[in-house]
């Protein structure tokens, strides 16, 4: 069976996007990179934001547009909250809930959704699934495979709806993991990408995912590690000493959502200035250089301009190399949207593009720091071609998009390089080696 996969939202969203196509060729389907040349479509979806949600409810609809005669199958946030609506929506044939997506292709076989195929040898599947062009990441390549770790929250964040679709934090088996990432370095993949809902709580132990990087580290060949967003709380010295491996990238996102200490507590994120300022300053020392991202909500309940203008200060003091910004969401459900004294729209939308334009100016910032430095970039694809050859984009360890013109496709190597001026939303970048 022809089958297209897509998926809304966040990296762990990715990932169990990914394991799904490999298992779809595993069991003898074929990966297609259109919608419409699909007789099964499925959409992995997001329900983080009303955004969020409008666009799982538009891709669904435009799904049955492109390939009227295709069964469509919808899993994801979304669909676990709103599973009426998804029900209604013309083409639908079937939602798998969030627990069961893990074996979504042998459910769909079971219940009579899809036939049986033949099975790829196991020797065989992987390269075909290294072709794999997954929806709205289409376009990135193979370098990087998204490993889901870890899923669902035990914390209880008062905007998140997150934690009401997915349910408790629960983990994988360390082995488990450990085979799946060796299994992906084997198959050619270059980068690894940590992902869970709760990542930091991996085992449901203090110190399980150092345990888990460790493990990562020793027992696997995979060439560059990188672990995804890290709640900013129950991490130590310890932990960042990890860093002293090259392998695991000097990257880390740790989402604060405010920068204001009384915001916080109405969110009832388990960290404050304080503590979030004392993170920073142990990771920092471990890691030199180290490129720092946040997640950032403007216009919860109750904020008013004196808080998020201390917010907006907080940021600028620790230094972040890129803000993702979002307006609050009230989400149904969720403890936040019973609060008072909801913020207007537009002031929400004023006090949003004010952060974006602190991060245009961070990322900015980070950039010229790198400027004339050598690097070690991960090249991800070819984005087009100019009279002097191939435009290759790619990544460094720090997270810097780069760009290289040259007569050779670099796709899925990793070359060092030394870094130039500015390029688009990067640095240009010259290698250092023979291409």
């Amino acid at each position: 069976m022809k089958v297209y996969l897509e998926t809304i939202g966040c990296r762990l969203n990715e990932s169990e996007i990914e394991a799904m196509a490999r298992q779809f060729v595993a069991e003898g389907h074929q990966i297609v990179a259109d919608a419409a040349d699909a007789q099964l479509q499925i959409l992995n979806t997001c329900a983080v934001t009303s955004d969020a949600s409008r666009a799982s409810r538009q891709r669904i609809r435009q799904f049955r547009h492109a390939q009227p005669a295709a069964q469509i199958v919808v899993t994801g946030c979304y669909s676990e909250l709103a599973q009426a609506e998804v029900e209604a929506l013309p083409g639908v044939v079937h939602i798998v809930r969030n627990r069961d997506k893990g074996r979504l292709p042998s459910l769909l076989r079971d219940s009579g959704v899809i036939e049986a195929a033949a099975p790829v040898d196991a020797m065989d599947a992987e390269p075909l699934a290294l072709d794999y062009r997954p929806g709205l990441v289409q376009g990135l390549g193979h370098t990087r495979a998204f490993v889901k770790v870890q899923d669902g929250c035990d914390n209880h964040c008062t905007f998140c709806v997150t934690r009401l679709a997915r349910g408790d934090g629960h983990s994988r088996p360390l082995a488990d993991v450990v085979r799946e990432v060796q299994a992906l370095a084997e198959a050619g993949y270059q980068e690894a990408v940590l992902s869970g809902v709760q990542l930091g709580s991996y085992g449901e132990r203090p110190g399980g995912l150092r345990e888990l990087v460790a493990a990562l580290l020793a027992d696997t060949a995979m060439p560059r590690i990188r672990l995804s967003s890290l709640e900013p709380w129950e991490l130590d010295a310890d932990f960042f000493a990890l860093w002293a491996n090259p392998r695991l990238l000097p990257h880390l996102h740790l989402p604060l959502q405010s920068g204001c200490d009384t915001t916080l507590r109405r969110m009832r994120r388990r960290t404050s200035q304080a503590e979030y300022r004392a993170l920073v300053t142990l990771a920092r020392a471990a890691i030199p250089d180290l490129a720092l991202s946040t997640d950032m909500i403007c216009g919860f309940p109750g904020e008013t301009d004196a808080d998020f203008a201390e917010s907006a200060a907080f940021c600028a003091e620790i230094g972040f190399m890129k803000l993702h910004v979002f307006p609050y969401s009230a989400r149904p459900g969720t403890a936040a949207a019973r609060l008072p004294d909801h913020v207007p729209t537009a002031v929400s939308k004023a006090r949003v593009e004010t952060l974006r334009q602190q991060s245009a100016d961070a990322e900015n910032h980070y950039r010229q720091h790198w400027q004339g430095q050598p690097e070690a970039v991960l090249w991800e694809n070819v984005i087009g071609a100019a009279p002097d050859g191939w435009i290759n984009s790619g990544l460094t360890r720090h997270y810097v998009r780069v760009y290289w013109t040259g007569p050779e496709i670099l796709t899925n190597r990793i070359t060092a390089v030394q870094l130039g001026q500015p390029q688009r939303d990067g640095l240009l970048a010259e290698p250092l080696d023979p291409a």
